[in-house]
């Protein structure tokens, strides 16, 4: 068994904050082991509590879209959340949820070690870099921890607000690019880089 079917064991069923009495399934995430991008959303909804699997919901299937607009495939990238079970009625995930959940997403980013993550929604922005708002960091381009690092709208945006379909196709075009770039030799860290309080993952 591999470290990350481990870790995922843990997280199935891990007592560590109060959205452990409402889930139905705990959500760990799901992808190659080895998958260069890392897509990280907010927290399991309804659907995805049904069948423990991320993404598979309306806003999941905008994510398929997405993703084939550049030439990918889901079981090509590893999506996961910030939180691993549904917060009741999808909520927002509170503060201590996140944080009793936090130690599992740090570990997939270690075994994972990709090139690039895609945060997916404000929520999940925060986690990676406090302070940083959505609509202005939307897709642009930082380096963290020698990772390059892509902030989106997330996907279930556009169901809500029809408006806001382009501008995450858009943000998306960028992900090639960005990937290419990490194929060729690990970012340093350059006028792309946050501010260095915000520049570590963990």
């Amino acid at each position: 068994m591999s470290d990350l079917q481990e870790l995922h064991q843990r997280i199935a069923s891990c007592p560590d904050c109060d959205l452990c009495r409402t889930r139905t399934n705990a959500v760990p995430g799901e992808g190659p082991p080895d998958a260069e991008i890392l897509f990280v959303g907010e927290g399991p909804g309804f659907y995805e509590d049904q069948q423990s699997r991320p993404f598979v919901g309306p806003a999941g299937k905008f994510l398929e879209e997405l993703l084939a607009s550049i030439g990918l495939r889901r079981d090509q990238v590893f999506i996961t959340n910030i939180v691993k079970c549904r917060p009741p009625n999808n909520r927002d995930p509170l503060p201590g949820e996140i944080e009793a959940c936090q130690k599992y997403l740090k570990r997939q980013i270690e075994l994972i070690r990709p090139k690039v993550i895609v945060s997916l929604g404000r929520h999940s922005l925060a986690w990676f870099s406090p302070g940083d708002k959505i609509s202005r960091a939307h897709g642009q381009v930082k380096v963290m921890d020698g990772i390059y690092f892509i902030p989106i709208y997330h996907p279930a945006a556009a169901l809500h607000a029809g408006n806001m379909r382009k501008v995450i196709e858009e943000d998306f075009k960028k992900i090639p690019a960005v990937l290419d770039r990490a194929r060729e030799a690990p970012p340093e860290q350059t006028a792309l880089e946050p501010e260095p309080e915000q520049m570590r993952l963990f």
